[in-house]
């Protein structure tokens, strides 16, 4: 098994972030792939695999993607972003979703976590809407800048739901459509019901460290039969007339292939055995990381039902004894992989130019937060290995 591009496999003994687990059927889809010779965007596993999304989420349609950030730019631009406008994104996340702003000449207005589950802050959206904004011949308008306000992009951080239902009130009041990034949250829950059901178009990831994997690929999950036929068009290079290669506007080559259909087809099978396996391997470290000094552990809100996608603690240097970074290498001598979270948007040299609401529990996070072995298949002696090595760097 590789990780990270890696072309050298893993040493017996190391223990990496997050890899896939493939132990299902996926070898026969992929062989009957082969088999029958259909591989590219056409297939019927792409049909299946959608089916299978769309009803494990609780929606009426889903569009496969060829990776989770073509997923975003198309909800995005079914939802009525254009050039000019601005887009509510988190400021906390990999970088995706706000590039995907950007593929659109629109523009990342950048929200701030909150500090108790590290999601967007729906009070800063608000105080923003309310106090920053102002409604001229029917538009909502940035008051500040004079461009339209035209979607809220929250995204689920490390397998955690965000608070959706301020949100989505705030959406309703100001007449925004919400697209909700869950590419990290897939098989949460969020007051009972499946993260990806409730917002305007939710967008799911497949990338290999994700919960399921097609080694890359993408999902669009809607109600809306419109989005949903718009969105599966602009996958197809828009094109019209399929004899006469006639395309109405421009579109993208953003559809996924019947193979990495295949792969998912298998691997959603085994979701909710999946999701029990992240959750057991974080009781173990919320068992066996209880009380050491200086570590803040994971916290699930009363609301919500995490995958807790990838494991992650803060570490505070005054009562561990070592900062987040220092803990990073020393593990790494160990053969154990860990990673920060994200740089926060508003520091990154792509986005520094945009507007910020806040930031400051952004960086807080990067600077102290690290994640830790999460894998499905992480044995419980891995698992045992890795609290053993914290448990010793730590204050003796």
């Amino acid at each position: 098994m590789l990780i990270d591009g890696s072309q050298n496999a893993m040493p017996d003994d190391f223990i990496p972030l997050s890899v896939p687990e493939i132990r299902g059927r996926e070898w026969d889809y992929v062989k009957d792939c082969l088999d029958t010779g259909w591989v590219s965007s056409v297939g019927a596993y792409v049909d299946r695999f959608e089916g299978a999304l769309a009803q494990a989420v609780g929606t009426r349609f889903a569009v496969a993607t060829m990776n989770g950030t073509a997923a975003i730019h198309l909800a995005l631009l079914v939802a009525g972003v254009a050039a000019g406008d601005e887009v509510l994104v988190s400021d906390l996340t990999f970088i995706a979703p706000v590039n995907a702003i950007r593929y659109l000449g629109a523009h990342p207005v950048l929200v701030d976590a909150e500090p108790a589950h590290w999601q967007m802050d729906p009070a800063l959206v608000r105080a923003f809407l309310e106090e920053q904004c102002e409604t001229r011949d029917g538009v909502l308008v940035n008051r500040g800048t004079g461009r339209r306000v035209a979607a809220l992009l929250p995204v689920d951080v490390v397998g955690h739901p965000v608070d959706l239902e301020p949100l989505l009130a705030l959406a309703r009041t100001f007449g925004l459509p919400l697209v909700e990034d869950a590419t990290e949250s897939l098989g949460a829950r969020y007051h009972g019901l499946p993260v990806g059901q409730r917002a305007d178009l939710s967008c799911i990831s497949f990338n290999g460290n994700k919960v399921i994997t097609t080694g890359g690929g993408g999902m669009i999950l809607t109600d809306r039969e419109d989005w949903a036929r718009r969105a599966r068009h602009l996958s197809t290079q828009a094109k019209q007339d399929p004899i006469e290669f006639v395309h109405g506007e421009v579109g993208y080559n953003y559809r996924m292939t019947n193979v990495l259909a295949a792969i998912g087809c298998a691997q959603i099978e085994q979701l909710g055995a999946f999701v029990e396996r992240k959750r057991e391997i974080a009781a173990g470290y919320a068992e066996a990381l209880a009380g050491v000094p200086g570590l803040t552990l994971m916290a699930e809100a009363p609301w919500a039902r995490s995958i807790y996608w990838m494991y992650t603690v803060l570490v505070d240097e005054a009562g561990y004894g070592l900062d987040s970074r220092a803990l990073l290498r020393a593990l790494g001598e160990r053969r154990i992989q860990a990673r920060p979270l994200w740089q926060p948007m508003h520091l990154s040299p792509a986005h520094r130019d945009a507007q910020a609401l806040g930031g400051a529990v952004s960086e807080r996070l990067n600077r102290t937060a690290l994640s830790i072995p999460c894998s499905v298949g992480l044995t419980p002696d891995q698992q045992a290995r890795v609290c053993q090595a914290i448990r010793a760097l730590g204050p003796g």
